[in-house]
């Protein structure tokens, strides 16, 4: 009974009591009762309802054991999904089609090129540096940088009070050393009169002894003298003899000595001459000009009124811009195939200029190398002096071989990584490829790709966890 009352105490009652045959509509808070009394009631009800709620042990282990099986075939199929899901490899990642760069392999040649940004810069006989010529003054700037001068152009003009000083006594030395010649010339001159005079005095002498020798001679020989009349007259005239020849060598040497001393003295002229020429140059040089036709540039240190500048110091330069050439920077890794003589091209962005290299830089600045092109075409409108270009130098050409694009990445002679894209055009896979030489917008390709093949050949970098792509 006390189970039939835990299952019918839903029963509801009326409100006086009495059984209600139709529980739905009573109250909910009299159903209770209504059970139980109608539990009293109908005992044949309340038995069936009592038969319903007997325990069945079996019944439970049964459930029981069914819970466990279906529990452990849930745990199997769980670690059977988590194993596949480990196993499963991420999906590939798209990439727009539009924002790739991709290029075919062909067979065939190519010329290889390197190339390197440069400037325009003045050959070396084009460029014409005035340093001071003395310790000066700046007084006046005629000229700005930029400008088109002649060579008689006065570019500034200079002050130096102590040359004029300089200039003065320069001037009077050379007055003086050329006073000094002509009186040294006029003394020797008159030594040298004198002593040709001696000497004319003892050749007459000579000649007259002489001929008395003679005379004495005939008249011994005719008997006339005695012998020793005609010793004495032929002694006499062997003395002048050698008076003579000694008088000659007098004037000789006297005439070389005369040559040596004004010789002396003139080289003292031409010093003071030499001295007052350099003082009347620097003068000159106050007046700063041009000397050849072309452009003045900017000093690294530009001038000012007032400045006083040291000798040699540069005042200005003028370059010719008629004679420029192209300096580039190479890479180092690519400057080794350089030669002097390889025929390159300059870009100046208004025009190119073909020319050759002419001079390959032994050193290495931050990982470039300087190489000059010397250029031989016309130079195009508005080219000039620092002039931002871009050149480009023919190494060799290639023929019969693989290539490519030149992919963002990868040096020559290495092996990289590119994605090869399907012949359905979807989707891109990751390939190794051996490369070889390379140019300037092409790569020899030596192993990992066929003719015909299509790669990508923009910056993947981001992509560097994945082997595949799709292209959408």
């Amino acid at each position: 009974m006390s189970d039939a009352k835990v299952r019918c105490d839903n029963a509801p009652l009326s409100e006086n009591g009495h059984s209600n045959p139709s529980p739905d509509n009573a109250r909910p808070q009299f159903r209770r009762k209504w059970l139980i009394v109608q539990s009293l009631q109908w005992p044949s009800t309340c038995n069936c309802l009592t038969a319903m709620d007997i325990s069945r042990p079996d019944i439970k282990k049964k459930k029981r054991r069914q819970q466990l099986i279906w529990g452990a075939v849930a745990v199997v199929v769980v670690a059977a999904i988590a194993f596949f899901v480990t196993r499963l490899k991420p999906a590939a990642p798209s990439v727009d089609r539009a924002t790739v760069w991709t290029d075919t392999v062909k067979r065939g040649s190519f010329e290889r090129q390197v190339r390197g940004p440069g400037t325009l810069v003045p050959r070396e006989e084009s460029i014409q540096l005035i340093p001071a010529q003395t310790d000066a003054t700046v007084v006046r700037i005629r000229v700005l940088p930029g400008t088109k001068v002649t060579p008689d152009t006065i570019l500034l003009d200079l002050a130096d009070p102590q040359l004029q000083q300089k200039l003065l006594d320069a001037q009077l030395a050379l007055q003086g050393a050329q006073s000094d010649y002509k009186s040294l010339q006029a003394t020797l001159q008159s030594t040298l009169m004198d002593k040709k005079a001696a000497s004319a005095q003892v050749n007459s002498d000579y000649t007259q002894d002489q001929l008395q020798a003679q005379i004495d001679k005939q008249l011994f020989d005719l008997g006339v003298k005695s012998g020793i009349e005609y010793n004495a007259s032929k002694n006499k005239a062997e003395q002048l003899t050698a008076q003579h020849q000694i008088s000659q060598q007098q004037i000789d040497v006297n005439t070389k000595a005369i040559e040596v001393q004004l010789a002396s003295s003139q080289t003292k002229i031409d010093q003071a001459r030499a001295l007052l020429g350099l003082y009347q140059k620097q003068e000159q040089a106050l007046q700063v000009r041009a000397g050849i036709a072309g452009v003045l540039v900017a000093l690294p240190t530009p001038l000012s009124v007032g400045q006083h500048v040291a000798v040699g110091t540069s005042v200005a330069e003028v370059i010719q811009t008629d004679k420029l050439k192209a300096s580039l920077k190479i890479a180092e890794t690519q400057a080794r195939d350089i030669s002097i003589g390889q025929p390159s091209e300059v870009d100046t962005h208004n025009g190119i200029i073909a020319g050759k290299v002419s001079r390959i830089d032994p050193a290495v600045l931050n990982g470039t190398v300087t190489v000059d092109v010397e250029l031989e075409g016309a130079l195009p409108q508005g080219a000039r002096p620092d002039l931002s270009v871009d050149g480009t130098i023919d190494l060799e050409k290639l023929s019969d071989v693989l290539y490519v694009g030149r992919p963002a990445f990868g040096n020559e002679n290495s092996t990289i990584s590119l994605f090869k894209v399907s012949t359905d055009g979807k989707t891109a896979v990751r390939v190794p490829v051996k490369v070889g030489r390379a140019s300037v917008n092409a790569i020899q390709v030596i192993e990992g790709l066929q003719e015909g093949d299509t790669v990508i050949l923009s910056d993947m970098s981001s992509k560097d966890n994945v082997d595949k792509i799709r292209l959408e």
